[in-house]
């Protein structure tokens, strides 16, 4: 059995097409679609699996597993006929044994290259316990954040979010897949999953095939670019046809149009839900169906597996696509060195203070500030006595948001590092609000409890830490699963009594400065009017304790921008900075009853796109724009007018007149993060190219049309005086 599978797997120095046409060769029908499946992986391994890894049943295993048990499926793999290495895979979605913030609240950063330097981080240590493959980055785009899993992704801007992944892949991927602490990144879910109806999660979507190509498919293809080794099918239907069998997007946009040469997997048990889509009669029409429009692997569910022969024989399918999907995972394997010996860890990578210190930069870097009355922020620490209230002051599983993989006794918690600062004595705590799970409860039962819970018991400790104190800090929010898959919500007030324990707490008379936790915006206008600060901390991860009480102290200066926009109300929902103007656009003066408006409420949002304020001030001069040969230079001064040094994200927007198809208002073009001192001015300048204005026009072109454009330099999406420049 080994000397075969020397024999078929080719030296490496021979090419790598060679090498597959190689194994190809010599593969039975059924040990090709055994690489076409992924498993779960049992932990401990049993007999039985560990009997069909033997078989070459599976080409992929997913999940957590001890490295024992690591060792025992990847050396029974190897055992199989041809010897055809597992690649395993699983969830990295945002740090590994380290936690870092959630992506959304690495999106606020807007710091590519700290986010790069973390994801590396993240590579290590799972590469360190055998994972060889991440499913993630998510770069979804979304602007319903009813929609859970708005906190895995990058926001709503398809610009923002590419950067974003973009960063991530080459932090999973390192200087070559071969390396032993990296891992194939994998680009989900790919198409359009963020923009499912009703913001409900695992529904379906439509969306124009302009739209797709202009904001959805971007940040796939930046990765495509970036050389990301997979992606992931989405679970929904895209215009009627579900993403895991979809030919336009899987074959015609990633293959054809993009070149891409990697491997494809479907999310869990996509292929079987192909017939409750209502897309596939059954189990051999899924299988079917999904191959032909260029899926490669199938994950947890076995549907090609087990009616592959038959459609093979019985001439439903031609072998040649099964060849072209087993040709794309065999690349992958190869290109990771699965091969040729992959390095392995010998010890597990644990946090050290390194991976701790830049976690926590990149949490003070997501914080953003939305509100600083009288200039209550930074607090002295001369300060007497402080309230800390809320029960998410001090749960250190919640503050690493959904899907986190790192220790919660890692983490340091808000209230663990203010005493720290300040000592016990000048710490007054009060949860208020009880966290509770009953025995016999279902975890959906929790989390409605949370949701819903009114109790009001703990508000007489927490008024009274209140009234002891000169001022109160209160934690607000979501717990760790209030966001995140499957758990999309109707209302996005803050959840339970919260709302009436700022309302309490605002009787005292003191000073209250909010923290919010959570996986999306929420609908806080009342609460927001109740505050005198108000700093959004998303899920900052295992170091958010140490980021927000040294921010809060001014130790670090908030400088996140939000990656998304604030509804003022979910009747707002979808709300985005990017959109199209109308017909009957509300006029300056609002003196035309009849356009496009709300009776009840402003149409914009409560805090907008790229939005974030700091301890200092920053003055933007006039926009300019100059054509340099090919392109266009756009610049403008940018001064520090406060007394502050601090950090400024400075953003750089166009918007085209007219064009053979509507264009957005704004659109983000470029990002810079300038360090400025009290007082300080710089030039920023940004480029713009022909191919940065194109767009997808009528005849499904990609063009950049002759034309009238404005550009703006400013601090956010709504902000600026823009310079007008002409596109020859």
């Amino acid at each position: 059995m080994l000397i075969l599978a020397l024999a078929v797997i080719l030296p490496r120095q021979v090419p790598i097409e060679q090498r597959i046409d190689a194994l190809l060769s010599k593969m039975t029908l059924q040990e090709k679609l055994g690489q076409m499946s992924q498993g779960g992986i049992p932990d401990p391994p049993d007999a039985k699996m560990l009997k069909l890894l033997r078989e070459g049943r599976y080409g992929s295993l997913y999940g957590g597993a001890s490295p024992e048990t690591r060792i025992k499926i990847e050396n029974a793999a190897r055992q199989s006929r041809l010897g055809i290495p597992l690649i395993l895979g699983a969830d990295v979605i945002h740090g590994f044994n380290t936690g870092l913030p959630t992506p959304l609240g690495q999106a606020a950063s807007f710091d590519p290259a700290l986010v790069q330097i973390c994801s590396r981080i993240s590579a290590r240590e799972a590469s360190s316990v055998g994972i060889q493959w991440t499913f993630s980055p998510m770069m979804d785009i979304a602007r319903d954040p009813r929609w859970g899993r708005m906190a895995e992704g990058y926001g709503e801007d398809p610009f923002l979010a590419s950067a974003m992944a973009v960063a991530t892949v080459k932090g999973y991927q390192g200087t070559s897949l071969k390396n032993a602490d990296s891992l194939a990144a994998c680009g989900k879910h790919y198409v359009g999953y963020g923009a499912a109806e009703a913001g409900r999660d695992y529904n379906s979507t439509w969306i124009p095939e302009g739209l797709l190509r202009d904001v959805y498919l971007k940040p796939f293809q930046a990765c495509s670019e970036a050389g990301i080794a997979s992606y992931m099918s989405a679970f929904n239907a895209i215009n009627g046809v579900p993403a895991t069998a979809n030919p336009f997007t899987l074959k015609q946009v990633l293959r054809k149009e993009w070149g891409f040469d990697g491997m494809v997997v479907s999310d869990f048990d996509a292929v079987r839900e192909l017939i409750p889509h209502g897309f596939a009669a059954d189990g051999k029409d899924a299988a079917r169906k999904s191959i032909m429009a260029g899926l490669d692997m199938e994950m947890i569910s076995d549907e090609i597996w087990k009616y592959g022969p038959e459609l093979v024989k019985s001439h439903q399918l031609d072998i040649k696509y099964i060849n072209g999907a087993v040709r794309n995972i065999l690349r992958t394997k190869f290109r990771l060195g699965l091969f040729d010996g992959r390095p392995q860890s010998a010890t597990e990578i644990r946090p050290t203070t390194a991976t701790m210190s830049a976690s926590k930069k990149l949490a003070e870097e997501s914080l953003v500030l939305l509100k600083n009355d009288k200039s209550i922020l930074p607090l002295s620490k001369d300060i007497g006595k402080i309230a800390i209230i809320g029960p998410l002051a001090d749960r250190p599983q919640d503050q690493l948001g959904s899907w986190a993989n790192a220790n919660e006794k890692d983490s340091v918690t808000p209230l663990a590092a203010i005493k720290a600062k300040l000592g016990d004595s000048r710490v007054l705590y009060a949860p208020a609000i009880t966290v509770r799970w009953q025995k016999g409860w279902s975890y959906d039962q929790f989390l409605t409890d949370f949701l819903s819970n009114k109790d009001q018991s703990g508000f007489a400790e927490a008024v009274a830490a209140a009234q002891q104190a000169d001022v109160v800090v209160v934690f607000l929010g979501e717990i760790q699963n209030i966001s995140g898959e499957a758990s999309s919500r109707s209302n996005l007030d803050l959840p339970g009594a919260q709302n009436e324990l700022v309302d309490a707490l605002a009787q005292t008379g003191k000073p209250i400065i909010g923290v919010v936790m959570a996986g999306r915006p929420l609908t806080m206008s009342a609460v927001t009017a109740k505050l005198s600060g108000l700093i959004y901390a998303w899920g900052p991860g295992s170091m958010a304790g140490p980021a927000i009480i040294d921010t809060l102290f001014g130790d670090s200066v908030p400088s996140g921008k939000l990656p998304v926009s604030f509804p003022r109300s979910v009747g707002q929902i979808p709300i985005y900075y990017d959109h199209l103007n109308t017909g009957r656009p509300i006029l300056p003066d609002d003196s035309d009853h009849y356009t496009s408006r709300y009776l009840d409420l402003p149409n914009s949002p409560q805090y907008p796109f790229g939005f974030g304020l700091s301890y200092t001030t920053f003055e933007y001069w006039a926009t300019h724009v100059k054509k340099v040969g090919e392109g266009f230079k756009v610049f403008a001064e940018v001064t520090n007018t406060g007394k502050t040094d601090a950090e400024e994200v400075v953003q750089l927007y166009t918007h085209r007149m007219a064009a053979s198809v509507a264009r957005p208002i704004r659109e983000l073009k470029g990002f810079k993060r300038i360090h400025l001192k009290a007082g300080e001015s710089q030039r920023v300048t940004f480029w713009l190219f022909r191919q940065d204005l194109a767009f997808w026009n009528q005849e499904m072109r990609f063009t950049a049309e002759p034309g009238e454009l404005e550009a703006w330099i400013a601090p956010d999406s709504v902000s600026g005086t823009p310079a007008k420049f002409k596109l020859p």
